[in-house]
């Protein structure tokens, strides 16, 4: 399966009919906890999992470690809507995702009118675009859920960034899927504009991938309904995109809204240190891997031509 899906059959004016809504988790469940967590390796979250950029103070020309570019894996849609709220009803513990996107070659200044993009797989592995791509373990059928969710368009979208260089997303915590870890993928874009609801030109500066701490991302997953997909699950330690360079390499800073209830939701935040000079597409790069086997299923909602991706997930 490759991330350059496409048809063009569906318009980016249908795709604006698409509505948000976020769909808070139910209690804990051990279900499942066991087996998704089996064979693994310990899963203690080191220093790294509160990491920040390195600075190298005001005098110098790069004030913070430039964020690790690594591949856009194959789940890619060209054409994701521009938009706070991605979730589109569907369920899992809320995230606030709140980027913060700096020039690490000027004194980390913000880079006002960033467009940053985001894609994620939701609480049973799935991608919209890929519904029948198999998570690996034991996961009912993406159709099983139930929700109102556009199957092409789910936990798809694009913020631009304020004076300040930030953007905010409300979205779900991702479940899983054989061989990765907890992850979302993140594009930072500059130079375009937005049309027709999404946003287009420009060149991409940054692709990357956020990473979620393995204590934090083993209590949502004894969770509903993350609990009902069961199986090997990958930690951070042993995943092949993740370099163990903390924030730098994606590693987020997390924050629960209530302590004694991670179905409350956390809050997720990061710096990201680009270059607006430079060019990564994500073709490359990340290590290898094979992702999940299953035909893409759906109308991605573009009409115009995805870049290509490379075989890792």
């Amino acid at each position: 399966m490759t991330g350059n899906h496409k048809d063009k059959t569906l318009s980016r004016r249908r795709a604006l009919a698409v509505t948000g809504g976020t769909v808070a988790a139910g209690g804990l469940v051990a279900a499942g906890f066991q087996s998704a967590f089996a064979d693994t390796a310990d899963t203690t979250a080191d220093a790294d999992a509160t990491a920040s950029a390195s600075a190298t103070g005001s005098t110098g020309s790069e004030c913070m470690t430039l964020m690790t570019s690594v591949t856009e894996g194959p789940y890619y849609l060209d054409g994701a809507l521009v938009r706070k709220d991605i979730t589109e009803g569907k369920a899992g513990v809320p995230l606030t995702l709140r980027l913060t996107v700096v020039d690490a070659t000027d004194g980390c200044t913000p880079v006002k009118g960033a467009a940053v993009e985001i894609w994620h797989c939701d609480a049973w592995g799935y991608y919209s675009g890929y519904t029948t791509a198999n998570p690996g373990g034991s996961a009912p059928a993406e159709s099983e859920e139930g929700d109102s969710a556009n199957d092409q368009t789910y936990l798809r979208g694009y913020q631009v960034a304020n004076a300040n260089g930030v953007v905010k997303f409300e979205t779900i915590f991702p479940g899983w899927y054989t061989p990765r870890t907890c992850h979302i993928h993140v594009k930072v874009h500059t130079g375009g504009e937005k049309e027709d609801g999404t946003y287009e030109g420009g060149k991409v500066n940054y692709t990357g991938q956020l990473f979620f701490a393995d204590d934090i991302a083993e209590e949502i997953f004894t969770l509903e309904p993350y609990a009902k997909h069961t199986g090997s699950y990958t930690v951070l330690a042993d995943d092949m995109v993740y370099d163990g360079g903390g924030a730098s390499s994606g590693l987020l800073t997390l924050k629960a809204v209530h302590k004694k209830d991670p179905s409350k939701g956390y809050k997720g935040s990061l710096t990201l240190g680009v270059d607006p000079d430079a060019e990564n597409t994500g073709a490359g790069g990340g290590g290898g891997g094979t992702p999940p086997s299953g035909t893409p299923t759906g109308t991605p909602p573009s009409d115009s031509t995805s870049p290509s991706a490379s075989p890792s997930s």
